[in-house]
């Protein structure tokens, strides 16, 4: 009965390890803030807090990391990001108006690279916060909103 137990749970083991070989990766580097952008956050604890948010997003369909694999089974995806505008808010007409309205907002610039290097997706898009998530962190409330917009453009782009 023991044995047959272990055999169950080493097989268990054995077919995770092997679903996860196959899948594409999807390499998250560190945001950059193009000059003259005045950004309160720090883009390192930004790229850590995205890459867990992405696991949970694309997380069946692919294996996201903040660093490039020494060896991949599979296709290998770079994500590049930069920050190109942001605007804070404002917490009045929060208070006042509601209804999402003085929200923090960021313009960001990102395109998704093969190993050949070969841009498979180039996107500028306009990210604001969720308007129940003010006040969440210390890299901005803007990591779940940016992790929400890249899941739906690479889910879009269809990679495989």
């Amino acid at each position: 009965m023991i044995r047959l137990l272990g055999f169950i749970v080493g097989l268990a083991a054995l077919s995770v390890n092997l679903s996860s070989q196959g899948r594409p990766v999807v390499v998250v580097n560190a945001f950059t803030v193009v000059a003259g952008v005045e950004l309160p956050y720090d883009m390192e604890l930004l790229q850590k807090q995205l890459v867990p948010e992405l696991k949970v997003l694309l997380g069946k369909q692919f294996d996201v990391v903040a660093e490039e694999p020494q060896a991949a089974q599979g296709a290998v995806y770079v994500l590049h990001g930069e920050i190109s505008g942001w605007r804070a808010g404002n917490a009045a007409k929060r208070l006042i108006v509601g209804l999402g309205s003085g929200r923090e907002a960021s313009d960001i610039q990102y395109r998704i690279t093969d190993a050949s290097g070969t841009t498979v997706v180039d996107q500028k898009d306009t990210v604001r916060t969720n308007f129940y998530s003010q006040q969440a962190g210390s890299s901005g409330t803007l990591a779940h909103p940016i992790a929400q917009k890249l899941a739906e453009r690479i889910r879009d782009a269809r990679l495989k």
